[in-house]
């Protein structure tokens, strides 16, 4: 009995340290300690797990000895891979690894729903279907963050598409969901058996067919979706369960996933259902009117010099800018032109890069103040007003086609208005077109000079142009 208590506390204080720890990461400022916060929250959650064996009568505890050290197992092999991987990953590779991460979750919930169901606990209707809709979802999180994760590390280069898909996927999830059903009402039956395994093959197979039609360029919401998905899964599970802390952690994760989802899709000006089912976003999108006029290019130490003499800069990071691991020298640069008394600020597009806040992550790395750091609500007013905006490997969200044309594929995307800034430069590797497929508009501007180059080369050519400047002063 007072190991029931203990557990039962246990999971109030997990909650509790859940929920504050994600109320601190809403703010760049004291988002890691959010995120030690919300770990100390699932350590006692681990921790009241364990506790649970003291109650366990006697038949239970014949295999206590099996299941800890499995336990114990599951643990040090996790911990100590996610620990390892986690401190090596790269900074181009980080959305891989959160869509990997997601996933594991949603696999995380399926599994207990399989173990629940394969126990034959949880016999009553209501918790029966709501252990089959938990693993429903956790199963689709888990291989179409799979899918997810093989697109953005490259193993997947392009969706894969037939005519009727919609339809076939349509069936087939139909399809899964009867044989669910199925399930409620056979239960424990030799029958009921050979559905949960038709059910979750099923499901593992449409999380697949789900996302292989999606374009790359769509992959941040869908990261935040399954971010989403999981956290539902985990908490239709512990409603199962009679967990409260895995009710709240999935409610906690799911919730958030959700707004920032829509949030994502509206960034974007397009509805969830048209970044799902649509073709947009594979790199090979087409429409728009004919742009006219040519790209100019201009070498980096005459950028570097006119940003060096100029009023106010703002900085447009995008994916480029990590594929270079430049954020280190993009500082370097940031601190000599700030010594010089020129005002620099960052714009972030909440799409930019390759998964949620990707961009506030990567300047983070690099030691940026968050005080010069801004959201596109925040700042696009102050654009006309700027000398030098600095884009660096960003597209789509720069591109003023998005205002203008009403034929492109992105118009009406809220987009950060570089252009109207009195000089644009446009940091780049090459001449062809974004993650989308959209020729840019921006980059055939009069104000508008590219600057042809690896990031990471191009800023380290600017920093010496400037220090060469000061010496020879």
């Amino acid at each position: 009995m007072i190991a029931q208590h203990l557990v039962s506390l246990s999971g109030l204080l997990a909650a509790a340290l859940f929920i504050f720890g994600l109320k601190r990461m809403a703010s760049p400022v004291t988002a890691l300690s959010g995120i030690m916060t919300a770990g100390a929250g699932m350590i006692v959650a681990i921790a009241a797990t364990f506790l649970m064996v003291l109650d366990l009568d006697q038949a239970a505890k014949s295999h206590l000895t099996t299941n800890l050290g499995l336990g114990i197992l599951a643990l040090l092999v996790g911990g100590g891979w996610a620990w390892w991987r986690g401190a090596r990953v790269e900074m181009t590779a980080m959305p891989q690894m959160v869509a990997l991460y997601n996933g594991m979750g949603g696999g995380a919930a399926a599994a207990i729903a399989a173990v629940e169901l394969s126990n034959g606990t949880g016999s009553g209707a209501l918790l029966l279907a709501v252990t089959i809709i938990g693993a429903l979802i956790g199963s689709i999180s888990l291989t179409g963050s799979i899918i997810a994760w093989a697109k953005l590390d490259g193993r997947i280069d392009k969706p894969w598409r037939f005519s009727g898909q919609r339809l076939v996927n349509g069936l087939f999830f139909l399809a899964t969901l009867v044989v669910g059903t199925g399930i409620i009402f056979l239960h424990g039956s030799l029958t009921g058996a050979g559905l949960a395994v038709l059910f979750f093959a099923g499901a593992l197979a449409f999380g697949v067919l789900m996302t292989l039609p999606i374009g790359g360029a769509d992959m941040p919401v869908v990261i935040s979706l399954y971010n989403a998905f999981t956290g539902l899964a985990v908490g239709l599970e512990g409603f199962a369960l009679q967990n409260p802390a895995l009710m709240i952690a999935g409610m906690v994760v799911g919730s958030a996933g959700t707004l920032l989802t829509l949030l994502m899709a509206k960034a974007m000006n397009r509805s969830l259902a048209n970044v799902l089912f649509s073709n947009f976003g594979d790199g090979a999108a087409s429409g728009g009117s004919e742009i006219h006029g040519q790209m100019k290019s201009a070498d980096a130490a005459d950028a570097a010099i006119n940003m060096r003499y100029a009023s106010s800069v703002i900085i447009i990071p995008g994916y480029g800018l990590a594929v270079a691991q430049a954020q280190q020298k993009l500082h370097e640069f940031v601190k000599i032109l700030q010594a010089a008394g020129v005002d620099v600020k960052f714009a972030i597009h909440p799409v930019a890069g390759r998964m949620p806040g990707h961009m506030n992550v990567l300047l983070a790395e690099a030691g940026v103040p968050y005080d010069i750091i801004f959201d596109m609500d925040e700042i696009n007013a102050d654009f006309t007003n700027t000398d030098v905006a600095l884009v660096i490997g960003a597209n789509d969200v720069v591109n003023p086609a998005a205002r203008t044309d009403k034929s492109s594929p992105i118009y009406g995307m809220p987009i950060l208005d570089a252009d109207k800034a009195r000089q644009v430069y446009v940091i780049k590797r090459g001449q062809g077109k974004g993650y989308s497929g959209v020729e840019n508009q921006l980059f055939f501007e009069e104000n508008c000079s590219m600057i042809y180059g690896d990031a990471q080369v191009v800023l380290t050519q600017m920093v010496q142009s400037v220090k060469d400047l000061a010496a020879a002063a």
